[in-house]
């Protein structure tokens, strides 16, 4: 379970602001790439919470809105389809975690990035942190926001693109949603660069 050891390594190293990104959305053939920021109570331990990929749907719920009211600040950001095409999905999520850093409310000292690189933009006050998810509670409380946002929105898009159903796939590449691409062609909402193997 993730706990608050980096988060106090950090502030006995004299950063007071400690901030976790992470993001969800790297995989999915079709919609952005979110990232989240969240800054916690280093006294708060929230129940249950974990890196969002062990976490069932409804936990996540449930747990993005105890994060929401219980964090000292957090910011949600994006990077678009168009923006992934043009950065690659790379660059793409860098820009997204940057933005997200930067649209925080009360800006950070220091940074735990999920993963093991840190964007351009936030080197000198920020570390990154493989399975930063399953280790530091901050990171894990972006994971929750950054998941359950895109899997909102993805919901939202089904509405507009009803034939892909997106509600149920999220974009990611299940069976079902590759065999609805190939029927109906892609949408604005797909990554052209992802679909190169599925449509040739």
């Amino acid at each position: 379970m993730p706990t608050y050891d980096m988060e106090k390594s950090l502030i006995s190293k004299g950063y007071n602001v400690i901030c976790g990104v992470d993001e969800a959305g790297r995989g999915p053939l079709a919609g952005p790439v979110f990232a989240a920021a969240a800054v916690l109570n280093l006294g708060d331990d929230i129940e249950g919470l974990d890196d969002s990929k062990k976490l069932s749907e409804k936990k996540r719920e449930r747990l993005f809105d105890i994060i929401r009211e219980r964090a000292v600040c957090f910011a949600v950001a994006s990077a678009s389809v168009e923006e992934i095409e043009r950065l690659n999905i790379l660059g793409a999520t860098m820009l997204a975690m940057t933005r997200a850093v930067n649209m925080l409310p009360q800006p950070a000292d220091y940074v735990i990035i999920d993963g093991n690189k840190v964007p351009r933009d936030l080197e000198g006050r920020a570390l990154s942190l493989v399975k930063g998810d399953a280790l530091s509670m901050s990171v894990a409380a972006a994971s929750v926001l950054a998941k359950v946002s895109r899997d909102r929105y993805m919901k939202k898009q089904a509405e507009e693109y009803p034939e892909y159903n997106f509600a149920k796939s999220k974009g990611y590449g299940t069976k079902e949603h590759i065999e609805l691409i190939k029927k109906y062609g892609p949408c604005p909402l797909h990554r052209p660069s992802f679909l190169k193997k599925i449509l040739g």
